[in-house]
């Protein structure tokens, strides 16, 4: 690989999470040292977070998200291309196609599902054959989740000689804020839905993302606001299950149905016991379900974009800095042996968090994960890093895994 002149290039390093994914870059002191660069369209956004990092030597290349002159020359010079440029299903096309036709390793920070399925049909085939691996969804949609159950199957297996045919995910705590790039990409995808009735089926497929009809079955939700025998709480609506499960379910179908044939998979939030739990279960699921109403109408998604923050705002670095999330997974055998496993983040989740998740998802794919190891196609962060990415996240970005019985 030593033809490519960096290891890694952040493409968008000036959107909202793309400076913190610089910062955190930045002060890597892994030797050898990390050879990256920033890239995107406007020189002067790039020339200002250079000097934020106070990092005068950082080389900049200047390529537009349509530009596929311009990216195919940014994909010539690297081994990874890792991009927060967002809504995917507005602007991330362009790149994620030449990353495949070129056999470029590609990481982003997606939550869209259409898009990732999308993606799917028309490149999956390309990058097989280039070699090149894609891997969507490395931020806190979806690592935690489905290095969570990886994790979790591997505890099954060594305690029980067995994996888990069921596991649910449960967020026993959070704490944490949205950026205006995560509410445009919600809004585009409820506008997308809105005159499409196909995607809206997709969207309630939890085997969207799936390749394999054979592993499939009838999965189960849980509801608005209902007691949760499986953790002993009330239990409201995850917003981030409708990524996630898509992406624990691929796994299990790009890794030959290693888990289980068929593998059950949900995910909600813990609101605590008694009344007061019920009357928090009751107000998060309804005003998650009211949200959703208002953004699927086209009047009420002009009132929301006057409401949420837009593109490049999100938490401050002091609310980045205290927030965190403390999650459970539940799993069960077929013949009924039960544990629990647990990952935390030091983090907040969607950008302090995600900005240490996919930088050193970036790393591990360009150091770590041979491509005699792992072929090209479009992948999970199960599927492509396994292992050797949970050791990384242990050891450089405050997340732990953990068998608690």
């Amino acid at each position: 690989m030593a033809e490519h002149k960096y290891d890694i290039v952040v493409f968008g390093a000036s959107s909202f999470v793309g400076e913190i994914l610089c910062q955190y870059l930045s002060k890597n002191r892994e030797e050898p040292a990390v050879r990256w660069a920033i890239a995107g369209r406007s020189s002067a956004k790039l020339e200002a977070v250079k000097a934020k990092l106070g990092k005068p030597d950082l080389d900049i290349i200047i390529a537009d998200a349509s530009d596929e002159q311009a990216l195919r020359a940014l994909c010539a010079q690297t081994r990874v291309v890792t991009t927060t440029v967002g809504p995917y299903a507005l602007y991330g096309e362009t790149i994620l196609k030449i990353c495949a036709e070129t056999g470029t390793d590609y990481c982003d920070l997606t939550g869209e599902n259409q898009w990732i399925r999308k993606m799917i049909e028309r490149y999956d085939a390309t990058a097989k054959a280039s070699g090149a691996r894609i891997v969507n969804c490395c931020g806190f949609d979806s690592i935690p989740s489905d290095l969570g159950v990886y994790y979790t199957q591997q505890q099954s297996k060594e305690l029980f000689g067995e994996n888990c045919n069921t596991i649910s995910m449960r967020v026993k705590a959070a704490k944490g804020g949205l950026s205006g790039g995560t509410f445009a990409s919600v809004l585009n995808l409820m506008k997308e839905a809105s005159t499409n009735p196909a995607l809206r089926k997709e969207m309630a497929d939890p085997y969207s993302l799936c390749p394999d009809e054979d592993t499939k079955a009838r999965q189960t939700n849980p509801g608005l606001a209902q007691f949760d025998k499986i953790s002993g709480s009330w239990t409201a609506p995850f917003i981030m299950a409708a990524i996630n499960t898509r992406v624990v379910q691929r796994s299990n179908s790009l890794l030959k149905a290693a888990y289980s044939k068929p593998f059950f998979y949900d995910e909600a939030m813990m609101l605590g016991t008694g009344f007061g739990g019920r009357l928090r279960a009751g107000a998060i699921g309804g005003g998650l379900a009211g949200f959703m109403l208002t953004a699927s109408l086209k009047p009420g998604r002009w009132v929301l974009s006057r409401l949420l923050p837009s593109p490049g705002q999100g938490p401050s670095p002091q609310e980045q800095e205290i927030g965190f999330y403390d999650l459970y997974f539940y799993g069960k055998t077929a013949s009924g042996k039960k544990l629990q496993c647990r990952v935390t983040g030091d983090k907040d989740p969607g950008y302090g968090s995600t900005a240490k998740m996919l930088g050193q998802a970036s790393i591990c794919l360009a150091r770590d994960i041979d491509k005699t190891q792992v072929a090209g196609g479009l992948l999970t962060p199960a599927s492509c890093f396994g292992n050797t990415l949970i050791e990384r996240l242990k050891a450089y970005s405050g997340l732990t895994f953990s068998l608690i019985k």
